[in-house]
């Protein structure tokens, strides 16, 4: 069974409406852990939109299961992470525009760059994680990199139209995650995953993790952040 990854980004980002120190983050992690999460994702972008310096070096010190900081590779947040020491750290592409990340990380472009920050990250004993589409050559390029894992992007298969588009998306993700374990990464997905869309990705045996944030924290709203971590769990355990 594939664990769960809590990404609390939007609980910043409601935070920051108002510009105050609520709802705090940090509180909401650890209930997201005392409610099966097995781990806290959260991003730390170089506008600071949602989660600052502050929220992270909190949260390495308080997170128990474990604590995934999502990232780019520009110098200034890969030197944070250096000093922070996350026990993992899922390289993202990163666009100031964006409303939310909006694909994978383009390993064969920036090989050279991507690479030098895995050797960085590995020197500090910290697990990387590249976020990328569902594609070979972006998997093969992973592990020549030297990566730990890898994270199928599903955002396509969560945003399929129609049950043929989404079967394709799926069988595409089913394909990476047997390639990725078959050359010896670890294999993680996540992006757009809700109540309804993850259950077929759950059953796929080689995913290790998967990384949920905005449908846990929007289901929130209406039964309570522990209610909607639990029903998610318990909806992966089925699948």
């Amino acid at each position: 069974m594939p664990g769960l990854g809590v990404n609390i980004d939007h609980i910043a980002t409601l935070r920051q409406a108002r510009g105050g120190l609520f709802p705090d983050p940090v509180k909401v992690a650890r209930i997201c852990e005392l409610s099966g999460a097995d781990s806290i994702v959260c991003h730390l972008r170089v506008d600071r939109r949602h989660i600052n310096d502050n929220d992270l070096k909190i949260l390495r010190k308080s997170v128990t299961t474990k604590l995934n900081m999502e990232m780019s590779i520009a110098a200034e947040i890969v030197d944070i992470a250096l000093k922070i020491r996350p026990d993992q750290a899922t390289l993202v592409p990163e666009k100031r525009l964006e409303l939310t990340t909006e694909g994978g990380l383009d390993v064969v472009k920036y090989k050279e760059r991507i690479a030098n920050v895995v050797n960085k990250l590995k020197k500090r004993g910290i697990l990387s994680n590249l976020f990328i589409d569902p594609k070979k050559s972006q998997i093969r390029a992973s592990k020549d990199i030297g990566a730990d894992y890898i994270e199928l992007h599903t955002g396509a298969y969560a945003n399929a139209n129609t049950e043929l588009a989404r079967k394709k998306e799926f069988e595409r993700i089913e394909e990476a995650a047997f390639y990725g374990n078959s050359i010896g990464l670890g294999v993680n997905a996540g992006h757009g995953l809700d109540y309804i869309n993850t259950a077929a990705i759950a059953k796929i045996p080689k995913i290790e993790e998967l990384n949920i944030g905005f449908s846990i924290i929007a289901a929130s709203v209406f039964i309570g952040i522990s209610s909607a971590v639990k029903e998610m769990k318990k909806l992966i355990s089925r699948g």
